[in-house]
This record gives structure tokens, sequence and C-alpha cells, in this order.
């Protein structure tokens, strides 16, 4: 794209799995970010999503003092998982309550802190082009097996990796009413990225291999640029059961059975 941008196509579900904030006004001008719990370490204290959306809504004066936020990160960083972005979203949310947010507020947004911002304002959405995302007409219930092998995974990196991608696909996965024709329809298509985060770390294929050979799994594969990946299972025994295996097998790897919400 004109931008610098690749437009790109994405089915994206929210999970019950996120990082914790806390955010409380402090006598100060200056806002103090803390970042705190497993996944910290990795984050650039002085230039991240939170520092950067703070920074968006006092410019726009939508707010006026400062604050304390803390972030007790619990989901890994640099894995294709959106912990960062999410939160950005969250402490807009926050500062608007139930107010619509503005829309020149979103579109910079966007421009500092990720283009996939929009994706966390609903919970079930399919991404048609970089600029235009829907909401499913039905609500899918899927089970997730996500394991993380702690591999740092830069967005900016992957995507300059790929020489060539995917015609765009002619489904328009937002009116599916299945969920059994919807995990048809998506084992037809493919995460560009993948291949390209694969050739650089040849570990994800043994991953996602392995979570396809587990009983019940609909389908294996990763997430975004990497390098978490993934499992959708037809049920949470079938996945839990999946989980002890890959603990047995990865046992360094961070991973965990989650749901759609």
């Amino acid at each position: 794209m004109k931008n610098g941008f690749h437009n790109i196509q994405s089915n994206v579900f929210l999970l019950n799995l996120h990082d914790e904030i806390s955010i409380k006004k402090i006598n100060s001008l200056n806002d103090i970010v803390v970042f705190k719990g497993q996944f910290n370490k990795l984050v650039n204290k002085h230039d991240n999503s939170v520092v950067k959306i703070l920074r968006i809504l006092r410019i726009k004066k939508i707010i006026n003092q400062g604050y304390k936020v803390v972030i007790n990160k619990k989901i890994p960083v640099f894995s294709g998982l959106g912990g960062g972005t999410g939160n950005a979203v969250s402490i807009l949310k926050y500062f608007f309550k139930r107010k619509k947010i503005n829309q020149n507020i979103i579109k910079k947004a966007e421009k500092h802190v990720g283009t996939d911002l929009r994706l966390f304002f609903n919970k079930q959405t399919y991404q048609k082009s970089l600029l235009k995302v829907v909401k499913y007409k039905k609500k899918y219930n899927l089970i997730f097996l996500i394991i993380y092998p702690k591999i740092t995974c830069s967005s900016k990196d992957i995507y300059s990796r790929v020489r060539e991608y995917s015609a765009p696909s002619k489904v328009d996965y937002s009116k599916i009413k299945s969920s059994i024709e919807f995990i048809k329809l998506i084992k037809k298509d493919k995460n560009d990225l993948q291949k390209v985060a694969i050739k650089k770390f040849s570990i994800l294929k043994n991953i996602i291999d392995f979570i396809s050979l587990q009983k019940n799994c609909s389908i294996s594969r990763m997430t975004g640029s990497g390098s978490a990946c993934f499992g959708v299972f037809k049920n949470s025994k079938s996945a839990k059961i999946a989980l002890s295996r890959v603990k047995r097998k990865f046992p360094k790897y961070w991973c965990v059975v989650t749901k759609t919400i």
C-alpha cells in the first residue's frame, strides 16, 4: 500500500487471556508507567503502547493530570498475541468510559501504537483489509491451546522477509454461520507469515506439527507474525490432555488452554 503497510486479511478472536492493569491519579503532570510480571523484561519501558496512548490522550486533552499505570504482564511479549495493543485499547476505553471514541484519536493511535488497534474494539471480527474490520454474524465458542516458545519475533522483521503474498480471499468469513464450515474454510487458507517465521526459527514447525497430531485438534497454526503457535480443539477436555503432552514435550515453553470470549 502507499502508506507502507501491507493490506492483510485476518480472522481475529479475543481470548480469555489478558494482562492486568491498574490506573490511579497522582499529584503530578507526568505519568508513571510500571511493568511487572513474568513477561515484563522485554518491554521497552520508555517507548511502549501504554506510554504512547497516554501521550496521545494528553495531546488531545482527554486527560490533564498525571496517572500511575501498573501493568502485570501475563501475555508474552513479541508473541503475535497483541498484548501491547490490547492494553492501549483498554486504557482508551477506560478514559472514555462509555462515550464514543473520537475517530481522529483512533487514527492517531493506529499510527503511533499499531495498525491492529481497531481489532480490539470487538471480541470476534474478520479483517477484510487493513482498514476494514467487521463483526461475525455468528458468535464462536472455540477452545485454544497456545504455546509460546520464548522466541522474540519482530513483526517488522517477519513482514520484511515475505516475498510473496496470497491472493485476497474470496470468502467473507463474517457471514458464515456454522462453526464446522468456518473451520473447514480456515483450513484451506494460510498464514503467509508462518512460512517465513519457520525459515528463521525451525522449531516453530515442530510445535505446529506436534499440536496437529493431538486428538480432536481441528487446526494448528502460528498466530500473526509469531512466535506463539496455537491449536483449535473440539472440546476443552481434549485441549487439556494436549496441554499435558505439550508440557512434557516442550517443558521450557509457556503454554495455556483458553477460550474465545
